[in-house]
């Protein structure tokens, strides 16, 4: 399984780099990797990962700027994309099918091909627009899926709040990370 990760520049980029790492660990899924500017200058700001590191984690890494990649194109088969976190400007971008990057360009083809996108939308509050776009994204075909944390899970850490939403980001690939702490319902 091909699977394309994009990482905006929105705060949260630990959300992008665990789910590289997860999905390193899973036996035949190829990851194909594209930062935006602001997302490689967040992973300096929010994390003490280097910008080197979090590209290793992928088996293919693509310059956003290369609107030519194979990934720009419908013929390239892939399962999908995720686009996490998803900064508002890259949402509308999507939104609009405005395809200046390849980040938007990548998502845009997997909407016109009907594959899975999962967007994680990274901004608090949020204003009318971006409620507009959201439900845009939505009814394109994108899965919206908000970093909100399941207490259930009793986290202990910011580790275990990370772990559970990248898990549950997954599970929409039906891809099973091995980390997440299930509803068993209330017994």
């Amino acid at each position: 399984m091909r699977l394309i990760i994009g990482i905006s520049g929105s705060s949260g980029v630990i959300y992008g780099i665990r789910m590289l790492e997860m999905l390193a660990a899973c036996e035949g899924v190829e990851t194909h990797l594209i930062l935006s500017s602001a997302a490689r200058m967040n992973i300096g700001i929010e994390t003490d990962w280097k910008v080197e590191d979090v590209e290793a984690l992928a088996d293919v890494v693509h310059n956003n700027k290369n609107i030519g990649a194979s990934i720009a194109s419908g013929s390239f088969k892939t399962a999908g994309m995720i686009v996490a976190p998803c900064s508002m400007k890259t949402l509308s971008g999507i939104a609009n099918s405005y395809a200046d990057n390849l980040i938007v360009r990548a998502a845009d083809v997997v909407l016109k091909e009907r594959r899975k996108l999962v967007i994680v939308p990274r901004e608090s509050p949020l204003h009318t627009g971006h409620c507009e776009l959201m439900l845009k994204t939505s009814q394109m075909g994108a899965i919206l899926c908000p970093p909100a944390p399941a207490f259930y899970t009793e986290p202990k850490t910011i580790d275990d709040i990370i772990n559970h939403t990248v898990a549950r980001i997954l599970d929409l690939y039906d891809i099973e990370s091995g980390s997440l702490k299930r509803w068993q319902g209330n017994v």
